[in-house]
């Protein structure tokens, strides 16, 4: 476990304190980087130990900065991924200017386990969804069904509290928001392989769907969101009341609406200057 540990220090300071100063100096807009640590890629050496997402505002300043990332690792023997290295318009405009142009659906892309995806919620605005990859969950049912296969004998009790950790495991970090279906779909296929198991062990069993249900219901725990909206939990983190909380050099801008709603003092001044709902960085 060594191994991750040094990719983060290492990239914390060829990749984390340049792109905020980049942010500073270069970027005519907003802009927002999200570096997630991946204990499996810090075995590759030179492609890079952690997944990036980075968000932009204008096209412009994305494509520089891609060009200025590529040679800020070159400096350090490094270089980007070529076949996971993407530039895409993603996000709450993106669906719209696509089909201004003719184009289709905005393209998807996968961080941290998830593939996330430019969806609408059911008053039609739009809403970030995030997928469980497909081919991470196949691979979990493959070593699901060779663990079963060599527990196949043991007693159904011990099957049954092993593979409640199992999917217990996964429901702590896939249990997102607008993940429910695929979390119903992996206790499922959890199901389906264990009914196999237990039908293989005699020839003459008889395990029935009742029968597995039952073991089900007993031992695998239902499918329920388990984390928070990320606007909730960002609310919670950086709280509207304390602007100034660990961030330097930062001025918040609110709403109309908000401030009506909530007494800000900025009110009283938007005669004198404008009023916006995002965050302004001097």
């Amino acid at each position: 476990m060594i191994s991750p540990l040094l990719a983060n220090i290492c990239l914390h300071y060829v990749l984390d304190l340049w792109a905020e100063r980049w942010r500073r100096r270069e970027a005519t807009g907003d802009m927002i980087i999200v570096r997630g640590a991946c204990p499996r890629a810090a075995r590759s050496a030179a492609s890079g130990a952690d997944d990036v997402v980075a968000g932009f505002e204008h096209e412009a300043d994305a494509r520089r900065f891609l060009e200025a990332m590529r040679a800020r690792f070159e400096e350090f023997a490094l270089s980007l991924h070529p076949d996971k290295t993407r530039l895409i318009e993603f996000g709450r405009h993106a669906a719209t200017r696509r089909a201004q142009r003719g184009l289709g659906k905005p393209e998807t892309f996968n961080f941290l386990g998830f593939t996330l995806i430019c969806g609408k919620s059911r008053q039609g605005r739009f809403l970030l969804k995030r997928r469980t990859r497909r081919d991470r969950m196949r691979t979990k049912l493959q070593e699901i069904k060779g663990e079963l296969r060599r527990r196949m004998h043991q007693p159904i009790p011990e099957q049954g509290q092993w593979l409640r950790q199992v999917v217990t495991g996964f429901f702590a970090y896939h249990a997102v928001p607008t993940n429910f279906r695929a979390l119903g779909a992996f206790r499922l296929h959890t199901i389906r392989l264990w009914r196999r198991a237990l039908r293989r062990r005699s020839q003459k069993d008889r395990v029935t769907w009742q029968r597995i249900e039952q073991l089900a219901a007993d031992f695998l725990p239902t499918p329920r969101i388990l984390h928070p909206w990320p606007s909730d939990r960002f609310a919670v983190k950086h709280p509207r009341w304390e602007p100034y909380a660990g961030k330097l050099h930062v001025r918040i801008w609110c709403s109309e609406a908000s401030c009506h709603s909530s007494g800000c003092k900025s009110r009283q001044q938007k005669e004198s200057g404008p009023c916006c709902s995002y965050i302004q960085r001097q």
